[in-house]
């Protein structure tokens, strides 16, 4: 049944066919030698396409080498190859796009019958019958008649169906000439890239390490497009395949705007266009993410325009401004965007632009004038950093000849005022001399009225040291009155350090005691005046075991209620304290009551011991047996 429909269909539609010959080693598939149907769900199968009413659907391609955009269809395309026996080569066909997923090629035999080969970009590169980074399968031609060839095809992102027809003499030579301009190519990237990242590391500024980036971003850009990087770094891994493009045009992308902030100092000289690339990066950033979940989004490659764009106005701006290395930048950005034009003109199949392979790599030659003139563009940032550190260098020498002779002027002025105020001092020698001896005498008895002072200030310290202490006894006294106020207190206990003296001194009077293991040997702890057990480790703050002990009552104010509790033996009221102390009603009843209890417990001992017997209250009853 197939030989019959494939017969009738032949008949039924006239399409061009490519004949072999041996003077044509080379043929690519264009426009009417190809035809095309669209199957949007994948319902069509191979026998289908046979039936004379699918197979009349094909439609001769318009273009000179059909487009794929609808990366969610499948599309059929079916091709016709007239056979010459006398031929005596051995021909190939080779699928140029490697980004195509899957290719099925349905190729006719003796028989009348089709075999079917697989290959494509989801499959691993061992697979494939012929290593090389395009789709190559031999072709059988040992008959003179007319072979209708089907291909099936489906991709994830927009490609390019470039079938060419080739002897293998003419394929070896170009797939020799080919992989020696991608090693020349890629070895110009890492010439490039080991320099400037030497210069890195020898001036350690930051834009060589972008450049160096940008320029193996791009690198692998091109080898992942070129089908290079499949071959060679992950040849059993083609699900990275998926992500590889995308993943270099992101780099490519970040590094270069990062290399363009950089290199055209836009954060001083423009802050604006400083901020954009910030933006501009960010943005590219989150929508890369975007892609790394949904993949079929790094197909909208155009958006690598904008970077592009925005660079290349950056450097025209810069070098309008006045900045002249910008001048190879802006050169090297040209050829770069329109190797990007022309990559987007033949996509689009724009019918003046002629395919061929110094249209189909023009990005690729524009990327090596661009490392080129961009590398010249940073030499002459060097050059003109070290033109302007010459300028700094000649005018700090003319400054220091300038100063050099203002110093011999003022040296010579110098010299001369020296010497004539050394024949001012001569002449006054004399009189200098009359004046001393007559100092010399002066002397003599200010020593002797420096005596008698001396032995006035003598007694006169004596006196103040006595009259010091009776002072502070006075001052004492006064605060230890009933009718003192908070600040006249304040004097004797100014602050939380004196308050925790006092309590150290009072509270370890006869000495320290370890309330755990009985140790009498101490040093200071973590807290003002605490002492720590040196046996057993344990630390007692000043606080503790007082009746300030837990209170959230400033120590000074501590103080002086307790002392004015004690003074009014108890009678002065909590809203008084209150209103004294600016504190709480309920807080100052509390501890109001607390110091009554303690006062009431030691009554006895509080009989007859005057003013000073209210730090008798502080220490609780078996911490003064202590």
């Amino acid at each position: 049944m197939a030989p019959v429909l494939f017969t009738f269909c032949y008949r039924l539609q006239a399409q061009d066919i490519v004949n072999i010959d041996d003077k044509v080693p080379h043929h690519i598939f264009s426009y009417g030698e190809l035809e095309c149907l669209e199957d949007p769900d994948n319902t069509i199968s191979f026998d289908q396409v046979l039936r004379p009413d699918i197979n009349g659907k094909f439609k001769k391609s318009t273009m000179y080498t059909p487009k794929y955009y609808n990366n969610k269809s499948y599309f059929w395309y079916k091709f016709k190859i007239k056979g010459s026996s006398q031929s005596k080569t051995h021909w190939i066909l080779e699928f140029f796009d490697q980004t195509i997923d899957d290719i099925t090629l349905y190729v006719p035999d003796s028989n009348h019958t089709f075999k079917s080969y697989k290959f494509g970009y989801r499959y691993n590169f061992s697979q494939r019958e012929y290593k090389h980074k395009n789709f190559t399968i031999d072709l059988k031609n040992n008959s003179d008649s007319v072979s209708t060839y089907y291909v099936k095809l489906t991709s994830n992102q927009a490609t390019n169906v470039i079938i060419v027809l080739r002897d293998i003499h003419r394929f070896i030579e170009y797939a020799l000439d080919e992989y020696l301009i991608f090693g020349l190519f890629y070895g110009m990237i890492l010439i490039f890239s080991l320099y400037n990242f030497l210069m890195f590391l020898a001036i350690r500024q930051q834009r060589y390490l972008y450049y160096v980036l940008y320029n193996l971003a791009v690198g692998f850009y091109e080898m992942c497009s070129d089908g290079i990087s499949f071959q060679y770094l992950w040849p059993n891994s083609p699900y990275l395949n998926q992500y590889s493009v995308g993943t270099a045009l992101f780099l490519s992308s970040i590094f270069g705007l990062l290399f363009t902030s950089n290199f055209l100092i836009l954060k001083t000289r423009a802050p604006t266009l400083f901020k954009t690339i910030m933006a501009l990066i960010a943005l590219r950033s989150v929508f890369y993410i975007c892609c790394l979940f949904d993949h079929q989004l790094f197909t909208y490659k155009l958006i690598e325009f904008i970077p592009l764009i925005v660079a290349f106005y950056s450097g025209c701006y810069i070098l309008k401004n006045g900045f002249k290395p910008a001048r190879f930048f802006v050169a090297g950005y040209t050829f770069l965007l329109i190797g990007f034009i022309v990559k987007v003109l033949l996509f689009f199949d724009v019918s003046w632009l002629p395919y061929g392979p110094v249209t189909h790599y023009s990005l690729s030659f524009c990327f090596v004038i661009e490392m080129v003139l961009v590398s010249f563009a940073i030499g002459d940032s060097i050059r003109h950093l070290r033109k302007k550190k010459d300028n700094v260098q000649k005018r700090m020498i003319k400054q220091l000849q300038i100063n050099h002779e203002l110093k011999d002027t003022l040296n010579n002025e110098l010299s001369n005022l020296v010497e004539q105020r050394t024949k001012e001092l001569v002449e006054n020698a004399v009189v200098i001399k009359q004046q001393n001896e007559e100092l010399s005498s002066m002397n003599i008895l200010l020593k002797e009225q420096a005596e008698s002072i001396s032995n006035l200030n003598s007694l006169l310290e004596m006196d103040n040291q006595e009259l010091q202490v009776n002072i502070e006894k006075v001052t004492r006294a006064r605060v230890m009155l009933q009718d003192v106020d908070f600040a006249e207190f304040s004097k004797i206990y100014p602050d939380r350090e004196t308050c925790f003296k006092f309590l150290s001194d009072l509270k370890w009077e006869h000495g320290y005691t370890c309330r755990k293991c009985g140790n009498t040997n101490y040093l200071s702890g973590h807290l003002p005046y605490s002492r720590r057990c040196t046996k057993c480790r344990y630390e007692e703050s000043v606080i503790a075991y007082t009746v300030f002990q837990n209170t959230k009552i400033p120590i000074t104010k501590s103080f002086y209620m307790l002392f004015l509790i004690y003074s009014t033996k108890g009678s002065i009221t909590s809203n008084k304290l209150s209103e004294i102390l600016l504190i709480r009603q309920s807080t100052c009843w509390a501890y109001r009551d607390k110091i009554k209890k303690v006062m009431e417990e030691r009554k006895k001992e509080l009989k007859n011991v005057g003013s000073e017997g209210w730090s008798m209250l502080v220490l609780e009853h078996f911490d003064k047996d202590n």
